[in-house]
């Protein structure tokens, strides 16, 4: 099965207050090169998320997005009561030992520009919020690898057809390979015979050297293993996991009998 090393994927859950986004997208790569960026609160899980982005990916540049939404109330913060009342007190009775009567209203003015008076609570992430996450990391994932077979499928068979094309070229070979084997013999014998009325040459040697250069003439080993490989290519595309690296190196030992 092919699969293309770009891909996007999406999903979004809701959880609480809160609701989610996460976006995967992958380019190609030799290796897997993961990036995560996320929220603090889901940073103790990074190195869950790598290893289930890695082992539903494999490889590629992966990049995964994870966006939060709260609700306006939470993302406020609240008003930390006990610290506006000390800050009160102490005001009030610094205003008293000025000699001055304290006015309410314009010292909660004053305390409500101090810039602590905001508490903000550190969220923590539940065991159930993230079996809501990864469910929608997971979907994310999927809506990728759907993308990415999409496009695979279309370069599986453009593959195809090259590999049938040159299948079908190497039938054609055989009605040419004798006509050329025999025009470069006569070439060589010429050239030696040539070459051996201007000197003295050994009989043996000279048969040994024309047999040699015949033999190397003869390209029945190539063709077997072109067509070998060929059809070991169309079997490779056929496989459940990924399978670019060693189509690669099947490509490379096609060039090379060819060649």
């Amino acid at each position: 099965m092919i699969l293309s090393m770009t891909g996007f994927g999406k999903a979004t859950f809701e959880f609480e207050n809160k609701k989610a986004t996460i976006e995967i997208k992958s380019l190609n790569s030799k290796q897997a090169d993961i990036s995560i960026r996320m929220p603090s609160m889901y940073k103790e899980k990074e190195l869950l998320l790598r290893n289930l982005l890695s082992a539903k990916l494999e490889r590629g540049k992966i990049e995964c997005n994870v966006r939060i939404e709260s609700n306006e109330i939470e993302r406020a913060g609240r008003l930390n009561g006990v610290l506006i009342k000390n800050y009160y007190t102490q005001l009030a009775a610094i205003s008293t030992d000025l000699g001055q009567e304290p006015q309410k209203e314009q010292l909660l003015q004053a305390i409500l520009r101090f810039p602590d008076i905001l508490k903000n609570e550190v969220q923590t992430l539940t065991p159930e919020e993230w079996k809501v996450l990864k469910t929608a990391v997971t979907s994310a994932v999927e809506d990728l690898h759907a993308f990415r077979k999409q496009e695979g499928d279309a370069m599986e068979i453009d593959l195809s057809d090259g590999i049938n094309t040159i299948s079908s070229l190497l039938e054609e070979v055989p009605p040419f390979e004798k006509e050329r084997i025999e025009k470069v013999r006569n070439r060589i014998n010429e050239q030696f015979s040539e070459f051996a009325k201007r000197n003295e040459t050994d009989k043996n040697r000279f048969e040994q050297e024309l047999i040699y250069h015949l033999d190397k003439l003869d390209i029945n080993e190539e063709k077997v293993r072109l067509a070998h490989h060929c059809k070991y290519f169309l079997e490779t595309m056929q496989e459940k996991q990924a399978v670019g690296k060693k189509l690669g190196f099947i490509s490379q030992e096609i060039g090379r009998e060819i060649n």
